[in-house]
């Protein structure tokens, strides 16, 4: 009975909906994919449908070339959202069931993984940063060229240049290491700056207008870098006070004449080793502590010998640890 009863829900859902058959394919020599035309995010599409709005449907197009997406553009403008409904997709049409979609072709996906939201855990001594580090450590331990990953503005938990290189480094590791499909939004643009160096990686944006000085959220992806942030538009959207938001704004001006003429948070980022290189290199370094422990037969030693390995293998550690 529950079966029929799991069943009929989604035949259901289905057909209110206007839901698509998914459609799986072998990945064969051209890799992994994971093909959404129109796809929605089928609890927002109701929610705004009670109030007479209609939802933005987008597309998502991975495959092996293309894998990774960087998606920017302003709060509020559907960056989370997008993520979330291809997540959503994916379960649905593994789960057996249509998808709030135009049409969806995929690969399957041995495991798929999130990093999305902001939360802490004060029971266990972890700050909201301490559990986005510990769940983006998870995907990069896990993850697989067959799994699907979204991750939403991982390194805003902490200062603007950390969070910037943690970013940075994420995303080279998850497209450089783990090859997987990934939707990555994020804040810092100057992320963008790795297209040109992380071949299956493609920029994108959620489209976002002024006029006569409101801020229109279009919800819309499109191909590119986001232009601007729209920080200070969305905050009047909210209802800072204007004295607060005319000293933003005298902030940012003197904020960005700086970057004018430094460079920037991101100076000297264009000189930096490409992330599979370092990687060799770490992977290249000798480490006489684990060779020493290595060579060890501990079947065959004595007492004795025992005593005298511990003893070799703390002078050992003394003489490598760094200061």
């Amino acid at each position: 009975m529950a079966l029929v009863d799991f069943a009929a829900a989604l035949a259901e859902r289905a057909a209110e909906g206007g839901w698509q058959r998914p459609h799986f394919v072998p990945a064969d020599g051209a890799g992994q994919c994971l093909d959404i035309v129109g796809g929605r995010h089928p609890v927002v599409e109701d929610a705004l449908r009670r109030e007479g709005q209609p939802f933005v449907a987008n597309d998502c197009r991975l495959n092996e070339s293309d894998r990774l997406w960087l998606v920017t553009g302003p709060n509020m403008g559907g960056k989370s959202t997008f993520l979330r409904q291809n997540a959503l997709i994916v379960i649905l049409a593994q789960a057996g069931g249509y998808v709030p979609a135009e049409a969806a072709t995929l690969t399957l996906v041995d495991r798929l993984f999130s990093r999305v939201g902001a939360s802490d855990n004060l029971a266990r001594g972890r700050s909201t940063f301490m559990v986005e580090m510990v769940e983006t450590a998870a995907i990069l331990a896990q993850a697989t060229e067959r799994s699907f990953v979204i991750l939403d503005e991982v390194g805003r938990g902490t200062s603007t240049y950390d969070g910037l290189a943690l970013a940075w480094a994420v995303v080279e590791a998850v497209h450089e290491v783990n090859r997987s499909r990934c939707l990555f939004a994020t804040h810092y643009h100057e992320l963008t700056r790795l297209a040109e160096t992380l071949s299956s990686l493609s920029l994108h944006h959620v489209r976002a207008r002024e006029w006569k000085g409101d801020l229109i959220l279009l919800h819309e992806l499109a191909e590119g870098p986001a232009d601007r942030s729209y920080g200070l538009a969305v905050a009047r959207l909210a209802g800072l006070p204007p004295a607060v938001l005319k000293r933003a704004r005298d902030v940012l001006a003197r904020l960005e004449a700086g970057k004018a003429k430094t460079g920037g948070i991101a100076a000297g980022l264009d000189d930096l080793p490409l992330f599979a290189a370092v990687a060799a290199q770490e992977e290249d370094k000798a480490d006489p502590l684990r060779d020493a422990i290595a060579a060890i037969d501990a079947d065959a030693l004595s007492p004795r010998e025992a005593l005298d390995h511990i003893y070799r293998l703390k002078q050992l550690a003394a003489d490598v640890s760094p200061d």
